[in-house]
C-alpha cells in the first residue's frame, strides 16, 4: 500500500506545458530527422505503463525531445533517467525539467546519436542481475524516429546476442514505438500477411508484445501512418542458438524473394556454380520442403535451417564469406581466397 502511495503523490513541480515549452523555444519537429511530438498526455501515460512498474528502475529514454514522455516517467518515481537526445534544440527544455527535479529524480542528459552511444556506461552497475534470473530494474523506453527505428532494433538484438551494452546487466525491457507497419512485422507470425526477416529476427531473441496503437492524428505533424507501443523482453535461451550475423545473413537471404519458393533466396547463400546442390543439401539436413515460401517458415524450422547451414560452411568453409550483393569480381575473390 506504501508503494502505492508513494507513486500516485510523486508530482512534478510546476511547469510550463509542453505545448508552451515548444512555443517558447521555438521548436518545431524537422522531417529530415523523422521527428513527431505526442502531446496528448493520456497516450503519453499509456505508453509508460506499458513498461510495468519502474519505480526505482533506471530509466534509459532515447529522442526526448521536449521532454513529454520524460515528464511522465518521472512521475512513476523512478530511481535514475537517462535521456538521449541527438537534436541539441531540445536540451534547453530538458535541462529545465532536469533541474525542477534535481531533489527528486536523478537525471542524466546525453546530447548524442544512440546509435553510437554506450548506454551501459551510464547504468548503475549494481542493478545488474544474472541472464537467467528476472529481468533487471532497467527499462528502455522510446518514441523512436522512423528513420532510425530498424536499424536501431536490428542493432540491439545483436547486442542482446551478445550480452552487450544495457544487455550486460540482463535482460533488459524495451518498450518502444514504431511505424504501424514495422510493429506488425515485429510481431507476425507464420503465415502472416506482414511476416518478414524483422518477425524472426526479433523473436529469436526476444519476447515481442504488440501493445496498442496510437492514431497518427495523436502527433505534432502528424504521420502519414499510425504507430504501434511495442514492449521486448530478452529470451533466457535464444530460439537459434548460432552467432547473430549468421542467422541475419540467412533469414535475410531467404526473405529476399519473399513471394517464391523460399529455396530460391536460400540458393544465393551460395556460388552460382554450386547453389541449387548446397540449397537442396541444406533443405534436406532440416527437413524442409522446399517449395514453401519464406512466410510459411516458422521460427524453429529458421532453426532447423540455420544450423544446416551452418554445418555446410563447416564442411565448406569457403562458402561462409560469400555475399551474393556483392559485385561479381568481387564475389570470386571472395571465394578463391577462402580456397
Amino acid at each position: 500500500m506504501a508503494v502505492a502511495h508513494k507513486v500516485s503523490q510523486l508530482r512534478l513541480p510546476p511547469l510550463p506545458s509542453i505545448k508552451d515549452i515548444i512555443r517558447l523555444y521555438k521548436l518545431r519537429a524537422l522531417k529530415e530527422l523523422s521527428q513527431n511530438f505526442l502531446l496528448e498526455p493520456r497516450l503519453i501515460d499509456k505508453i509508460v505503463r506499458a513498461a510495468g512498474n519502474i519505480e526505482n528502475h533506471v530509466i534509459c529514454e532515447v529522442g526526448p525531445g521536449p521532454g513529454g514522455i520524460t515528464r511522465s516517467i518521472i512521475r512513476q518515481a523512478p530511481r535514475k533517467v537517462i535521456l538521449v537526445e541527438k537534436d541539441q534544440r531540445f536540451v534547453p527544455s530538458l535541462e529545465l525539467l532536469a533541474d525542477a527535479c534535481k531533489d527528486r529524480v536523478d537525471i542524466d542528459i546525453i546530447t548524442g546519436d544512440i546509435l553510437k552511444t554506450d548506454l551501459a556506461h551510464y547504468i548503475p552497475k549494481d542493478v545488474n542481475s544474472d541472464w537467467f534470473d528476472s529481468p533487471p530494474q532497467v527499462n528502455l523506453i522510446g518514441n523512436l524516429p522512423f528513420s532510425v527505428s530498424t536499424i536501431l532494433i536490428i542493432r540491439w538484438l545483436e547486442m542482446i546476442s551478445k550480452r552487450e551494452g544495457p544487455w550486460s546487466l540482463g535482460r533488459t525491457r524495451m518498450t518502444l514505438t514504431f511505424q504501424k507497419e514495422v510493429a506488425e512485422r515485429m510481431t507476425a507470425r507464420m503465415s502472416a500477411r506482414q511476416r518478414c526477416r524483422m518477425s524472426v529476427m526479433c523473436q529469436t531473441w526476444c519476447n515481442v508484445n504488440y501493445k496498442f496503437d496510437i492514431p497518427g492524428a495523436a502527433f505534432l505533424p502528424k504521420p502519414d501512418v499510425d504507430v504501434g507501443v511495442v514492449t521486448l523482453t530478452p529470451l533466457k535461451h535464444p530460439l537459434i542458438k548460432l552467432p547473430f550475423k549468421l542467422v541475419e545473413k540467412v533469414v535475410r537471404q531467404i526473405f529476399s524473394m519473399r513471394q517464391k519458393y523460399s529455396i530460391r533466396g536460400a540458393q544465393t547463400l551460395f556460388p552460382e556454380n554450386v547453389r541449387e546442390e548446397m540449397a537442396l543439401k541444406m533443405y534436406k539436413m532440416a527437413e524442409i520442403d522446399p517449395v514453401t515460401r519464406p512466410f510459411q517458415i516458422a521460427n524453429m524450422e529458421f532453426a532447423r535451417i540455420c544450423e544446416a547451414y551452418n554445418e555446410i560452411i563447416k564442411m565448406y568453409p569457403e562458402f561462409e564469406n560469400y555475399d551474393y550483393r556483392a559485385p561479381k569480381k568481387q564475389k570470386e575473390e571472395n571465394v578463391e581466397d577462402a580456397v
